[in-house]
């Protein structure tokens, strides 16, 4: 079993990104529902009301926050100067995104 941090970060990424990319025919089809008017968009808006979707929201927005960070952090040992696996960056991605998870149910009350 790989259990280098590296390994973890690349995991994390890469699920991020499915997820989020799992999530964009979803969101793309409650747009459309718009089109069919008002009351067509309120009768699908009203599930959100849910728990579960409250909880999903804030899922996003730490996945997300997750997929930009670690996709900076890839892009800083690509292009910059840097080298080897700055173990730092990886837990920087992990408690900035949490921080913004934690951002957003603060002020989403």
């Amino acid at each position: 079993m790989k259990a280098h941090l590296s390994y973890w970060a690349y995991y994390l990424h890469r699920v991020s990104g499915l997820l989020l990319a799992c999530f964009l025919p979803l969101h793309f089809f409650l747009l459309s529902r718009s089109l069919q008017g008002e009351a067509e968009l309120d009768r699908y808006l009203k599930l959100t009301d849910f728990p579960i979707f409250k909880w999903g929201e804030w899922a996003l927005v730490t996945l997300l926050a997750l997929h930009l960070i670690g996709g900076v952090r890839l892009l800083l040992i690509e292009f910059g100067t840097w080298q080897g696996l700055r173990k730092s960056w990886i837990q920087i991605s992990l408690i900035g995104s949490l921080l913004c998870g934690a951002l957003f149910i603060a002020l989403s009350h």
